[in-house]
């Protein structure tokens, strides 16, 4: 995510809403007012800006920016290239101060008008990024900086590479052209993903069509006039009805509704990213899209991409196949159902895994989240996070866009020096952002003496979670901690901004947390009611999750394999590539369903991109060998914090990698999990 923000004091802003939590707990705590924290430092705040103020922002951030700009392209050429540096990341502060709050409210603003209006600006905003990045003057004195370290090494390379990908050096017509598809692909991007976030379309279901939902989910659900069931399609809703409905029509008609929700003119915006994607590549003479992104990531090239997607499919092919295999036998055991007896189909997936896993492993994900009550699991994440990484969350109170937004500090465990802060946005509302995100929304920079703000954003139930949502969680609370941890010196490579496929490795590796008892046990401190979680629960949960490895890790697979398909030397059509594609798998395609006018990533920053949650994997299991045998290893934590989670992106992620293992990284530990037979 592209973060920024503005101080609300000097811009005259809307407030949408304050909350008040306790201030008490804030005194006790750090021992200062609510509005300031540690050593007398403010806390880092996001501009609560609503449709009246975005605009005004906006037309006033980007008119500063050009002013900025001219005085870079003007500056003497004798300028130091640390000075120069300097002045580039200034102006890269003074947009994210706007940027940052306003992406963040396109995605989760309660009101339409203020998601409107910062949809609006972020077309200016993008417009001006690609103006930015085609003044050749600008690029010239970058090109011809002398950088004094290898930060400042680091930066001159991003820097000169951004000018390049966006088209500085090429002939004007050319640079013309790519301003011109660079900004058609921003507007694509927010329609598709607004088509998805407010489609509030609902599926009726009768009380016998939700037999085996657990009775909490069913007194929650919105009725009609007739008593009948209207469901829609966050998460919270419809994930419970396909892993527990025992009618296959009511699962089917969930699951075609569901992959539909994008609707026939997500699929017409794909094809057309598509085509424009692959006109940029031939705008810079390259074989394809994938060619011109990857050049700039950890893999290189395409053909590191595919060997690495032919090996994941030769060891979780065979265990799909077997894994639906024993499926479709279960669910003929069970005599099948009305609609299609013993067959095999895309609904079927979610509820036979569950109900297998219930009774082989004895592992009910309804029933655990009463072991993990929402505010439990946000209160256990803080603590792992303290405990492994030396740091204390605090609750203040500060403005917040919806009432149920929590807000914490972040100060360092030794020093009590303020570090940064964090918004927790947790649980679903009409026109928010449909998945589970981290927007890191301010950056860090030493040089600024800057402190950064991240936002985690989910859709969970607001009672308790299941076992797979608490490992969301903290996959989420990862890129949350890589954001507010950072420590570098330029803005511009705070937190996440580092290569694609190596942003997830850090948020992947603290998953495994949510798999060991060491980490799990320490949910009874905050919660002395709760079931306690024992090593065999946890034995258990992890059988079960070794079960479906081939199923998950193949449709990662086809994810992936989709993606570079449809960014590679030919233009394709999205539904005649992911048909056939889908067909090859052990269950086949879903007749009527269109699931690539769904696949946000492959529409946003994932184009080209999406195997990277399969590499980054990899990374991820290789470093959390590094804490032996217990998880809760503060030494190794520490370590994790300074060589990764502080370095943001002022160093190459293969060069951090290294230094953190002491070695070449290696994939044996990922083939191990993706076919079930990794030790934990």
């Amino acid at each position: 995510m592209n973060p920024a923000r503005a101080d609300p004091r000097k811009s005259g802003q809307g407030i949408l809403l304050i909350v008040k939590q306790s201030a008490a707990l804030v005194i006790a705590a750090c021992g200062c007012l609510s509005m300031t924290c540690a050593l007398g430092a403010a806390l880092p705040e996001i501009p609560m800006w609503d449709a009246v103020a975005i605009p005004r922002v906006c037309t006033e951030t980007l008119a500063n920016a050009r002013a900025h700009a001219a005085r870079l392209e003007q500056s003497d050429a004798s300028i130091t290239a640390a000075r120069l540096f300097k002045a580039w990341d200034d102006l890269q502060i003074l947009l994210e101060d706007a940027d940052g709050p306003i992406d963040l409210f396109a995605n989760v603003a309660p009101d339409p008008a203020t998601r409107a209006a910062a949809e609006a600006c972020q077309l200016e905003f993008r417009a001006f990024y690609t103006e930015l990045h085609q003044n050749t003057k600008i690029f010239t004195r970058m090109q011809a900086a002398e950088p004094g370290d290898a930060i400042d090494q680091k930066l001159k390379k991003d820097i000169v590479e951004a000018f390049e990908y966006t088209g500085a050096g090429l002939p004007e017509a050319k640079r013309a052209r790519m301003q011109a598809i660079l900004q058609r692909l921003e507007e694509i991007s927010q329609a598709f993903n607004r088509n998805i976030r407010d489609n509030q379309a609902k599926v009726v279901f009768t009380a016998e069509e939700l037999k085996g939902l657990p009775e909490a989910y069913i007194s929650k659900a919105r009725r009609d006039g007739d008593g009948k069931y209207l469901l829609g399609f966050a998460y919270p809703e419809y994930d419970p009805l396909m892993a527990n409905a025992q009618d296959a029509s009511a699962r089917h008609r969930y699951y075609v509704a569901f992959n539909n929700r994008g609707s026939d003119r997500n699929l017409a915006l794909l094809d057309e990213a598509g085509s424009l994607r692959l006109e940029i590549a031939r705008l810079f003479e390259m074989p394809s899209y994938a060619h011109f992104v990857m050049r700039r990531r950890m893999v290189r090239t395409p053909g590191t991409v595919e060997r690495f997607l032919d090996e994941v499919k030769t060891r979780v092919g065979p265990l799909e196949r077997r894994e639906v295999g024993e499926l479709r036998a279960f669910k003929a055991e069970r005599g099948g159902d009305a609609e299609t007896g013993s067959t095999f189909n895309r609904w079927d997936l979610a509820y036979y895994q569950e109900q297998y896993k219930k009774l082989r492993f004895n592992v009910d994900q309804e029933a655990l989240r009463a072991y993990f009550p929402t505010d439990v699991a946000i209160d256990w994440a803080l603590g792992l996070s303290s405990a492994l990484y030396g740091i204390k969350f605090t609750v203040a109170t500060v403005p917040v866009w919806d009432r149920d937004v929590r807000y914490y500090s972040v100060n360092d465990g030794e020093t009590g020096v303020l570090l940064g802060g964090i918004y927790l946005d947790l649980f679903p509302r009409a026109g928010k952002y449909s998945h589970a995100a981290a927007f890191n929304v301010r950056s860090s920079s030493s040089l600024a003496k800057r402190t950064p703000i991240s936002v985690l954003v989910t859709n969970f139930n607001r009672t308790g979670l299941t076992h797979g949502e608490l490992v969301t969680l903290l996959h989420e609370f990862g890129h949350v901690l890589h954001g507010v941890l950072s420590r570098t010196r330029y803005a511009s490579h705070g937190g996440t901004h580092v290569e694609r496929d190596f942003v997830e490795a850090p948020s992947q590796m603290y998953e495994e947390w949510a798999h060991a008892i060491e980490p799990l046990r320490l949910i009874q401190n905050y919660c002395g009611d709760c079931p306690a979680v024992d090593a065999a629960l946890v034995e258990r949960l992890n059988a079960a999750r070794a079960y479906g490895q081939g199923i998950r890790y193949a449709r990662q697979h086809l994810y992936a394999s989709f993606d570079l398909a449809i960014t590679g030397v030919r233009q394709a059509d999205a539904m005649a590539t992911w048909i056939p594609m889908e067909n090859e798998s052990a269950v086949g395609y879903a007749q009527g369903t269109q699931f690539p006018g769904t696949f946000t990533h492959v529409i946003s920053g994932y184009s080209a991109g999406y195997y990277g949650y399969m590499w980054s994997k990899a990374l991820a299991l290789d470093m959390v060998s590094t804490y032996g045998d217990n998880l809760m290893n503060a030494a190794a934590g520490r370590r994790f914090r300074s060589l990764i989670l502080e370095q943001g992106g002022q160093k190459p992620a293969e060069e951090m990698v290294r230094d953190f293992l002491g070695r070449a990284p290696s994939r044996d530990a990922f083939f191990d999990e993706i076919t079930g037979q990794r030790k934990r």
